[in-house]
């Protein structure tokens, strides 16, 4: 069997699952189910970033030990999955001492290639990102991703990483179509200008940072948490049960902000530890809710909880995909939701599916081999979810309500062939549309199978009953 090994970012602990980690996991999944269901073996990982200053300064405010803060928020990102039923293999927090082995390992190495040198820092920090800014990262001097006050000044003295070493390699990788990795294609031109317009070398330790893995050749810094959260992609593969052999990653999922870090500096610091790099990286844009930016201090923050709450596991996952935002920032909220919950799912699908259940009820139908529809292949391989999944609307069930509604076959006899074939037509547009369904939606188009396989048997319940 292929392997094939798809990872989600390990999303950090000073907050809770929230739409953004959402949309994220939930793509990850698709993608990991899709290829299970083409026989592949699948190695699907997540799970926390859980050292560093704001987690410590997090855990202070709350008045508890880092250690019982990160134990008491991770397997809130845990249960949130679960609850969604994301199909993960394995769930790493890089407080695991495994995982801190590995990256002691790795740093060694880099190490131990001259790739390592003690200088002084001066300049610019963002707080909430928990990094160094550049110029080109700045709007009006400030980090534009957190307030003004979150942008600091910094002079410590580190440990660097020689990244402009391998930037020439990163950059011919990346203009080499054969072995590119980084779609879509405008983050794929993103990266090369602001790697051709000049790139300085990185810290990868902190000096007054308590919270972290130790530096292995120097007990008194601590390892940059950015560093740390990389290598949990390759750590997972060398201490979890017979996954050594799925390295590298087929598939890194990102949002946009953490862009530069996954396709230049892990990159490169693979490249110095003389590990094989993955194979694809993609990143997506960010939700904005009614037209804002998410939240805390505006209270629009929508949580997976509260989605499932409204629309179910699987309504959820659906409308996360066809809102992914894919190459551009996806406006949301629970409003559109609503709408859209209703019009696709407790509209079109389920009244379909119910309608043709009944009309048909008792009548044969005909078992045939269906495989994924190609269209349908190249837009998940793609991660056009959107597309991908409004193909299956397009292509069968918005086909099948228009016939039936054409053809009005309630009006005919239940042996008249003309009745009889519209319904076969349209059984086999809704099982092929359960087919490519069951990547999203596994129990609803489990219950679409059994209603129409062999003989046709009414629905109990509604698929997806309608929202007020």
């Amino acid at each position: 069997m292929k392997n094939f090994f798809i990872t989600t970012p390990i999303y950090y602990i000073n907050d809770i699952p929230h739409i953004g980690h959402t949309c994220t996991t939930v793509a990850a999944d698709v993608v990991a189910r899709f290829h299970r269901a083409k026989g592949e073996n699948v190695f699907f990982l997540t799970g926390t970033d859980e050292h560093g200053q704001k987690v410590a300064e997090t855990a202070l405010k709350e008045g508890l030990e880092v250690k019982v803060y990160c134990d008491k928020i991770s397997p809130r990102f845990e249960a949130a999955w679960k609850n969604l039923d994301i199909s993960f293999d394995f769930f790493i927090r890089t407080t695991d001492e495994r995982h801190k082995k590995v990256v002691g390992e790795i740093l060694q190495k880099i190490y131990n290639n001259n790739d390592v040198y003690k200088a002084k820092y001066e300049g610019l920090y963002c707080v909430g990102c928990e990094k160094f800014l550049t110029e080109t990262d700045l709007v009006d001097n400030k980090c534009p991703l957190h307030p003004p006050e979150k942008t600091v000044f910094k002079s410590e003295e580190n440990w660097f990483f020689k990244l402009t070493k391998y930037i020439p390699e990163i950059i011919k990788l990346i203009e080499n179509n054969e072995s590119n990795y980084i779609f879509p294609e405008g983050k794929r031109s993103e990266i090369l200008t602001k790697l051709k317009s000049g790139v300085k070398d990185v810290s990868i330790s902190r000096e007054n940072v308590e919270w972290g893995i130790s530096t292995p050749w120097d007990a008194k810094q601590t390892v940059y948490v950015w560093i740390d959260a990389l290598i949990n992609y390759f750590s997972a593969t060398q201490f979890v049960d017979g996954k050594k052999d799925f390295w590298p990653a087929d598939l890194h999922l990102l949002g946009k902000e953490i862009l530069w870090f996954h396709t230049v500096i892990w990159q490169a610091m693979l490249l110095s530890a003389k590990i094989e790099l993955p194979k694809k990286t993609y990143t997506h844009s960010f939700y904005m809710i009614d037209g804002q930016k998410m939240s805390k201090s505006l209270g629009n923050v929508i949580s997976p909880q509260q989605l499932i709450d409204l629309f179910g596991v699987e309504g959820t996952k659906y409308l996360i995909v066809r809102s992914f935002p894919s190459k551009n920032d996806s406006d949301v909220g629970i409003n559109r939701f609503k709408e859209k919950y209703n019009a696709d799912l407790a509209n079109n699908l389920g009244n379909l599916v119910s309608r043709v259940a009944k009309l048909a009820e008792g009548q044969k139908t005909i078992d045939e081999e269906i495989t994924f529809d190609i269209e349908f292949e190249n837009l998940i391989n793609n991660l056009d979810l959107d597309e991908a999944f409004g193909l299956i609307f397009n292509k069968w069930i918005d086909t099948s309500n228009l016939k039936l509604n054409q053809t009005t076959p309630w009006k005919l006899e239940k042996e008249n062939p003309e009745r009889i074939a519209v319904l076969d037509e349209c059984i086999k547009n809704i099982r092929k549309a359960a087919f490519h369904l069951q990547i999203l939606c596994p129990k609803v188009a489990k219950k679409i199978e059994n209603c129409f396989k062999n003989e046709v048997k009414p629905l109990n319940e509604s698929l997806f009953p309608r929202i007020k």
